[in-house]
């Protein structure tokens, strides 16, 4: 039997964070959807909805959804409106074209196994924060 509880999109730009209020608005919206919060095919709000809820440029928005469906995260269907896209497998899949595009890179610089491994660790620390 389904879940009938409400789905409610949960979004809070704090003016004080280094993340830009777009990169804060994609980054929110991009993991309630990879999470289940936000199931596939929830109807986001407008752009211009949304930017006036959250007190937002309308561009500031749009920037947001143009990096979350570059990202198969969500899919903007005309004007039938924005919708959470079946996102797992596509951003999976691109993660894995992005890691072999960068063994192969490293490969061709000559660097040894361990550096390569050593320098995504470095960046993946450093994107998020640990």
């Amino acid at each position: 039997m389904g879940d009938n509880r409400p789905v409610t999109l949960h979004l809070v730009i704090e003016a004080g964070s280094t993340a830009a209020p777009y990169e804060q608005l994609r980054a929110q919206i991009s993991e309630q959807a990879r999470s289940g919060a936000l199931p596939v095919g929830y109807k986001l709000p407008t752009v211009r909805g949304l930017a006036e809820e959250l007190g937002l440029a309308p561009n500031t928005v749009a920037k947001a959804y143009r990096a979350l469906e570059g990202d198969g995260v969500i899919e903007t269907r005309g004007r039938h409106g924005t919708f959470v896209a079946a996102a797992g497998a596509a951003a999976e899949r691109r993660a894995a074209s992005a890691a072999q595009a960068y063994a192969e890179e490293v490969r061709r610089l000559g660097l040894p196994r361990a550096a390569a491994a050593s320098a995504v660790e470095e960046a993946l620390r450093a994107v998020y924060g640990d």
